[in-house]
């Protein structure tokens, strides 16, 4: 075959949803490892796997799904929208790629030991020990799950997802994406002072 043929085939490769789709499994696959090499627990150290780690718990961040589990589900809808917005000649299978590096990105940073010390020094998460690969794992599908919703919902009703899941995390918890963002970034005391029952 010669270059110019090799070069035809690479971009129809390029251009292939189940490539695109391969690439983003070879991602989450390569998140996972990397995560254990930095000596993530791979579940729970309690020994036991359940569906849910109740906050304020030792199981916090280390079950299946957590209250923290929404928040992901609207990584997933913001990043597609945010894809539309920007990369609309890209396809669908490739959006979702660059939205699975992004939040792949994001847990790997989420569980360096600088980023565990901010959440225990500017936000509510003062017991915060990262997450077990178990709940990692189970994020970054959320947001899959999330890319999709909003990629088959009519925009109202991803709008109405992203408000419940946000209102849902404020009254359950006294968190959520928005909240937690803000107090990463920006902490403020009266708010920190409100989420701890002050």
């Amino acid at each position: 075959m010669d270059s110019a043929g090799a070069l035809c085939l690479s971009a129809g490769m390029i251009g292939d949803r189940r490539f695109a789709h391969f690439v983003t499994a070879a991602v989450v696959l390569a998140t996972v490892l990397i995560l254990l090499l930095m000596g993530r627990a791979p579940w729970c150290p309690c020994g036991h796997v359940d569906l849910w780690g109740t906050v304020g718990s030792e199981e916090a961040n280390m079950q299946l799904l957590d209250w923290y589990t929404p928040s992901h589900v609207l990584h997933g809808i913001l990043f597609y929208a945010a894809l539309w917005l920007t990369a609309r000649r890209i396809g669908v299978g490739w959006r979702l790629t660059i939205a699975t590096v992004l939040e792949c990105a994001w847990e790997i940073l989420e569980n360096t030991d600088a980023m565990i010390r901010r959440y225990r020094d500017a936000t509510v998460s003062v017991d915060y020990i990262g997450d077990s690969v178990l709940n990692s794992t189970s994020d970054i599908v959320a947001m899959l799950l999330g890319f999709g919703l909003a990629r088959l919902a009519p925009v109202p009703a991803s709008v109405a997802v992203v408000i419940g899941l946000e209102v849902l995390a404020v009254l359950a918890i006294r968190d959520g994406l928005t909240l937690n963002v803000l107090m990463v970034v920006w902490p403020v005391e009266s708010i920190r002072d409100w989420q701890m029952g002050g």
